[in-house]
């Protein structure tokens, strides 16, 4: 037996990010169970935040204003932009509290295997503000993958020229684990990246 609505939400769910058949599943039988009021907030949040979530004109972020909270703010260092592949990130970074510079978010990384070169990215953005703003400092803080590094070098070189001094974050051991489970990789890049006790 089946109920063709409740397959095409399961449907749905399951194209989420992590959402396995099971899961997708359950949270059917969970949307479906809610409450009229509950229901309806959740429907009018989802189509809220596809009507006014945007990117910032200034570092391509996701706002629903005229332009980010950190653009706007305006004790951040302007001297400092950290180059991200994902607002995500963005959000990943403001959580340590220690960074206290400007954003760019390039929404995604160099990837000729799928089709993603430079002109998919947001690079023209990011070299028309440095030629605004001041930036003495570009900080590289694309993940550590294949793509990532290829982004970062590929944006090192376009950027050295300008006389920025660029930056690329350290990799290392992560806190609390085991030099024995840590791969040849990452112990490498974290004696290359080693900092003075």
């Amino acid at each position: 037996m089946s109920i063709v609505s409740l397959d095409r939400l399961t449907e749905q769910l399951e194209r989420l990010p992590g959402i396995g058949r099971k899961s997708a599943a359950r949270l059917a039988f969970h949307l479906l169970y809610m409450p009229d009021k509950d229901a309806d907030a959740f429907v009018e949040a989802l189509k809220n935040a596809r009507e006014t979530i945007h990117e910032c004109p200034i570092c391509c972020d996701l706002t629903d204003g005229e332009q980010c909270p950190v653009c706007g703010d305006p004790r951040r260092d302007r001297r400092v932009i950290c180059v991200v592949e994902d607002p995500r990130d963005v959000l990943a970074i403001e959580r340590t509290r220690e960074y206290t510079g400007l954003y760019h978010v390039l929404h995604g990384t160099i990837s000729p295997m799928d089709g993603r070169g430079p002109e998919q990215l947001r690079v023209k953005e990011l070299l028309r503000r440095l030629s605004d703003e001041g930036v003495t400092e570009v900080i590289m803080a694309t993940n550590p993958t294949v793509e990532g590094d290829y982004t970062a070098m590929y944006l090192s070189r376009l950027l050295k020229p300008l006389g920025l001094k660029v930056t690329r974050l350290a990799y290392g051991i992560p806190v609390g684990g085991d030099l024995e489970y840590a791969d040849e990789v990452t112990l490498s890049r974290s004696l290359e990246g080693r900092s003075e006790l």
